[in-house]
């Protein structure tokens, strides 16, 4: 019916016009408009389909720019039609213009108010479908299918009161403002064509003018079986949970139904259904032991349908319709849907199908909407539409009131008798008032909330208190916690943010009844109403059919009239159809029914521990999503150096800064000291955001240039060697220092390498020691202190106020096996070299050692094993022979962590890592490391592979890190990280201590046999302390040059003689030329520029850390494997059930406990101990004692140049 006040605006808007009558322009206007409508429509619905089948910004952009086009659209069609006389019209004719006329929000003509209708409506809906809750079990779960099956399945009070609280939480919650502002704006649009409010616009959709209190008569109608209903599921459900959760006044707690929202409470079958022992007919089991799948579901439905006489599903129903929730990792909107693409061909169902009953019965639901849009197909677009959106809904449901039967569903072969004795009846009966009589309220008022809201009668800040007084009065339900007014629970219902009218369910679920009353009598069935199954019944099919063709073409009393003989909706079929369930329940429940219509006190410190929860669990879904943007386009930078991929994740890192403080802001307004310790760990992680500190946005962006700036000379630098080539230092540069024994050649490289990066950052690097600690210094919350600097913040991670001198401690532990390896190298280099290319004071100039910084010497293996002859353990050149590729590297250390029974690499790792260096010529960050990225199912390596050994245990130890990321990807975000910086290293080089064993080696092919002498045993351990040992001391003074740049204590004109000063006290390496104030050696090491906290590689000392405590773990993990040889010589692989689980269970903890912790857990020690270390070279350091005598140590001063 069209609201007095639009006829009266559609008669006389074209003043001064005499409006057209001539029967020839009405049909000619009218056909003109189908075929733009057609057209129109169709592109409307498939920009939303896109949009709601893949949410993502850019389809989100583009259907709302439809919406723009479609509002045009019909603005013009509306005012087009006012130009016609809709009085000398044929009624039909008149019904198609009125309804062209009443065009809803879209009469907005301002499109700057329109578009943002539409888009707060688009993102609610977004924060709807997006929305995860972090669970206790440390889960991330979306609603469909994850929360929807913990409220149908679980019955713990605690893990419902979680799921409930968090959904409305990661919901609602965040879309209170955005509603306020739909709701104005929406009311604003519909005013233009004569409606008081958007409520009253809905209502229209019924055509009778007395609606209201034709629902409100037919509620009270069905009050007292919904009544009955609810007091016997409340005396059951306290005999689960208690009587001391069930608040004196009568109500249910609202999570304790099986549901969400408390709208059905068929999950709760099994415990509410009266004679247990009787035939079930939950029939979930029995269809996933049949092996249904979605499309088989779909097909049953589709079957029913055809059974009837009906129109078939077309092939565009099947080929293009979503029946399962996409596995490619997308967004998707889960709630079901049935979708007409108004070209008469393309009709869909969108449902994230899960094979249980409800699903079985939702897809006849859905599909009864495709089988209202095919049979009336042919009607003008503006009749194809349901007689009124109650005759839609109820469709479907007539159809599954048949296929519900017992009868039907033994028809099918779902279950094995049908059972005819009333208690077999009361089930089912029971079975079904737990779906139809438990929906009555909750399908009644939520439009009774949303009609007083667009009144106006309801404001903002009375939202959450009057949604909860119309649950409590109609459905008896009451919050289970303190509901606030900042609250907003009633947009964690799917129809409140998709601004989906409701009431139509509440009439579709009485006048299901009506219709199923009538067809069965078509059918000829006579007996009682809730065994009738109209299956195979051509002649209700037919009835069914005719009334479908009408679409909207006739008011709905007419189509009620044609399909059940009366005019007006009826509640009496549905009361007869339960009647016996009734009877039954008024025995049950004697006087103990009811509930007081007001809400239960509860007061605001009964939710403390939920705020804070609720805080933690919606940081993490927000978080996931910033850091995993970060990561993605910090990827791509660091795989495609080009001044728009720098820009692009500059202005990321601007965004990630301003989520951490954010996170931090809302963090600080929480009492840490009333906290669980876990809770308490969570707060102070989210606090300690480091240069994100920093809220002057100039400075960080600067800063962060400054590191990418640093990192783009490193990574793009390249040598003009003496022989004219250009080389850049991956693979290049690095192949010369590993094969080259060219003095000048190794130093024309190693000086080259530093003129060419390190020397091109220096004035950059003290910028950014300036703004690193302005940042890090910058916040002081309780007990949490403002950093003293950039170093102080990083040892932070550490936990331990001691970790500068337990780390000089553990150093000066190693140093004597260091000295007695340094002089063995020196000795045999002077042989190669001549003595005359070494100083005097001790030390060996830093190019000999076969790689660019002389952190690790083991490319020097061939020239300082001391037993030559023997085998050697340098399997390169056996890759090379046995087709060694990239692919095959990883394959191997992935059988490593499979053998231990930990986790493989998932699918996304081998598509999306990048494992060799690309040939397209781009420059790229060739540093191999591994990434996070943050959403739990992204994990990369970039490693710019070669075909050597060293690349083999590179390999493992990226792995490890990736493994690490596996274990702990589950936990909160905040915990998502190892117990220590040099956990994480630590990790991938306790395995590669394996595979560089003789055993692990023959076990997969590399050497012929496992077995060796003492001298072989003395190569071998050389080899490894040319890797392990000689990178102590590097590793451990990287950081004290940090430490002291960042204190103030060595300034920039002192940043490399400070640098050569460590280098020559610790190593013993001197520079092979003079060096000056102006060069910058530190930068030519990739850890100085490369501040990048995604890839975790800023603590140099955790390094350092790792070179200790990897041989810790290996001694534990040994131990576990049942070992009982030299610690050298054990490897663990295949050690499943014991060293793989150890470790496992070790790094599920990630950082959620302090590392000391992990550490027992480990290996039954709290503390760092390089013993296990020192056991493992033993027989080398009582060889190297042997052969070094007294020659050996250095002058811990510099050589001076003349």
């Amino acid at each position: 019916m069209i609201p007095f006040l639009l006829w009266l605006f559609c008669v006389f808007e074209v003043k001064g016009q005499s409006l057209i009558s001539d029967p020839v322009e009405i049909k000619a206007f009218l056909d003109n408009y189908d075929i733009q409508a057609k057209v129109m429509w169709n592109r409307v619905v498939e920009s939303s389909w896109t949009y709601n089948t893949n949410i993502t910004d850019h389809n989100q952009k583009h259907m709302l720019e439809v919406q723009l086009v479609s509002a045009r659209f019909v603005q013009e069609m509306y005012q087009n039609a006012t130009r016609f006389n809709l009085t000398v019209m044929s009624p039909l004719d008149r019904r198609r213009f009125v309804k062209i006329m009443d065009i809803g929000t879209a009469a907005q003509t301002n499109e700057t108010k329109l578009a943002y209708l539409n888009k707060i409506k688009s993102d609610m809906q977004t924060i709807y479908s997006k929305a995860k809750v972090l669970m206790p079990s440390g889960k991330s779960l979306p609603l469909d299918p994850d929360l929807i099956n913990v409220m149908a399945t679980s019955r713990n009070y605690d893990e419902l009161l979680a799921a409930w609280v968090g959904w409305r939480e990661a919901s609602g919650a965040k879309m209170k403002t955005f509603y306020s502002q739909f709701v104005e704006l929406s009311n604003e649009a519909v005013q233009k064509t004569g409606y008081a409010d958007t409520g009253a616009h809905w209502r229209s959709d019924f055509e009778t003018p007395t609606f209201e209190d034709d629902v409100r008569a037919l509620f009270d109608q069905l009050r007292p079986l919904y009544e009955q209903l609810h007091a016997y599921a409340r005396r059951k459900l306290k005999q689960i949970y208690g009587n001391d959760k069930f608040p004196s006044s009568g109500h249910i707690p609202a999570h304790l139904l099986g549901n969400m929202w408390g709208q059905q409470w068929d999950a709760l079958v099994k415990e509410l259904t009266p004679f247990k022992g009787k035939s079930s007919f939950d029939v979930t089991g029995e269809m996933g032991r049949q092996n249904y799948t979605a499309l088989r579901i779909f097909q049953t439905a589709d079957d029913f349908f055809k059974s009837l006489g009906m129109i078939p599903m077309p092939d565009t129903f099947w080929n293009k319709s979503l029946l399962e929730k996409p596995k490619d990792g997308r967004d998707v909107v889960c709630h079901a849907s049935a979708w007409d693409f108004f070209n008469g061909r393309d009709f869909r169902i969108k449902q994230c199908t899960v094979i249980t009953v409800q699903d079985l019965e939702t897809a006849h639901h859905e599909m009864g909407h495709v089988e209202y849009y095919l049979q009336y197909k042919d009607q003008p677009v503006s009749f194809r539409r349901g007689a009124n959106s109650g005759f839609h809904e109820a469709v479907g449901d007539v159809i599954s009131l048949s296929v519900q039967t017992p009868e039907h569903l033994h028809s099918i072969g779902l279950i094995p008798t049908v059972g005819k004795d009333a208690e077999s009846d009361i089930n089912f009966l029971m079975n079904m008032a737990l779906q139809k009589i438990a929906f009555l309220p909750f399908g009644y008022l939520i439009d009774q909330w949303r009609w007083s809201v667009f009144r106006g009668d309801t404001k903002p800040d009375r939202y959450n208190d009057e949604w909860w007084n119309l649950r409590c009065r109609y459905q008896g339900l009451s919050p289970p916690v303190y509901r606030s007014s900042s609250d907003f629970d009633p947009g964690a219902k799917y129809h409140i943010p998709a601004n989906v009218p409701y009431i139509r369910y509440f009439v579709s679920f009485v006048i299901q009844f009506q219709f199923h009353k009538a067809l069965c009598h078509e059918a000829g069935y006579r007996g009682p109403l809730h065994r009738c199954d109209i299956y195979n019944s051509k002649t209700a099919g037919t009835l069914l059919s005719n009334m479908l063709k009408l679409g909207s073409s006739k008011p709905w009393p007419e189509a009620m009239y044609l399909l059940t003989g009366q005019y007006k909706m009826d509640a009496q079929p549905l009361m007869d159809y339960f009647k016996p369930l009734l009877e039954y329940l008024r025995q049950e429940n004697g006087n103990d029914y009811g509930w007081h219509p007001q809400c239960p006190t509860l007061t605001p410190g009964h939710a403390a521990r939920q705020m804070v929860k609720s805080y933690l669990d919606n940081f993490d879904p927000q978080a996931e999503i910033v850091f995993s943007t970060d990561a993605e386009v910090s990827w791509i930078f660091y795989s495609n150096i080009t001044d728009y991929n720098q820009r692009q994740m500059l202005n990321q890192q601007l965004v990630t800064a301003k989520f951490a403080q954010e996170a931090y802001t809302n963090a600080t307004r929480y009492n840490l000291t009333v906290m669980s310790p876990r809770d308490r760990r969570l707060f102070i992680k989210i606090m300690d955001i480091g240069t994100a500190a920093q809220t002057n946005e100039t400075k960080l962006a600067l800063l962060n240039k400054i590191i990418s700036d640093m990192e783009t000379i490193y990574s793009t630098a390249k040598v003009t060697m003496p022989f004219g080539k250009n080389l850049t230092l991956d693979q290049d540069l690095q192949e010369i220092m590993v094969n080259s024994r060219n003095y000048e050649e190794l130093l024309a490289a190693w000086v080259g390498w530093r003129a060419e990066s390190g020397a091109k950052m220096k004035q950059l690097y003290a910028e950014y020691v300036e703004l690193s600690n302005e940042a890090n210094t910058f916040f002081v919350f309780l007990f949490l202190t403002g950093h003293a600097d950039t170093g102080a913040y990083w040892r932070s991670w550490f936990e331990t106020p001691t970790f500068e001198d337990d780390v000089r401690a553990l150093f000066d532990q190693l140093r004597p096996l260091y000295e007695q390896l340094h002089a063995y190298a020196r000795r045999k280099l002077k042989q190669i070299y001549g003595n005359d290319r070494f100083p005097s004071s001790g030390h060996i100039p830093a190019h000999l050692l076969g790689n660019m910084w002389g952190q690790q010497w083991n490319n020097l293996g061939v020239e300082l094993t001391p037993f030559k002859g023997k085998p050697s353990l340098d399997v390169t050149h056996e890759m090379v022979r046995q087709n060694y590729t990239a692919l095959k590297i990883f394959q191997t250390a992935n059988d490593f962590f499979k053998s231990l029974g930990m986790i493989e690499m998932p699918d996304s790792f081998w598509k999306d890592s990048l494992l060799e260096k690309p040939e397209d010529g781009r420059d790229l960050v060739c540093h191999a490391s591994a990434w996070d990225f943050s959403n739990r199912k992204d994990f990369r390596i970039k490693q710019c592979i070669v075909i050597t050994a060293e690349d083999l245990e590179t390999a493992h130890h990226e792995m490890g890190h990736i493994e690490y990321f596996l274990q702990y990807k589950d936990l909160p975000v905040c915990f998502r990280d190892g117990a220590s910086p040099g956990f994480h290293e630590a990790v991938g080089d306790v395995i590669s201590l394996s595979v560089q064993t003789p055993g692990y080696l023959h076990a997969i092919g590399l050497i012929p046999s496992p077995n060796y002498d003492e001298q072989s045993d003395i190569n071998f351990l050389t080899s490894m302390a040319l890797n392990k040992v000689a990178f102590l001391p590097f590793g451990y003074l990287i950081d004290q040059w940090r430490w002291s740049v960042f204190r103030g204590d060595t300034t920039p004109d002192k940043y490399n003689d400070e640098w050569w000063n460590l280098r020559c006290k610790y190593q013993g390496l001197s520079s092979p030329v003079p060096r000056n104030p102006s060069d910058f050696d530190p930068g030519a090491k990739y850890h100085i520029p490369a501040d990048v906290p995604y890839i975790n590689l800023k603590l140099f000392c955790s390094y350092f850390v790792s070179y200790i405590i990897q041989f810790q773990f290996h001694k534990a993990l040994c131990d576990a494997s049942g070992h009982r040889g030299p610690l050298y010589k054990c490897h663990i692989y295949n050690s499943k059930a014991a060293a793989g689980t150890l470790l496992s269970d070790t790094l599920k903890l990630g950082s959620s406990k302090p590392w000391p912790e992990a550490m027992n857990l480990l290996t039954g020690q709290y503390k760092m101990d390089a013993q296990p270390l020192m056991d493992f070279f033993k027989p080398l350091l009582e060889y190297l004692r042997q052969e070094d005598g007294d020659d050996y140590g250095w002058n811990p001063q510099c050589p001076t140049f003349t």
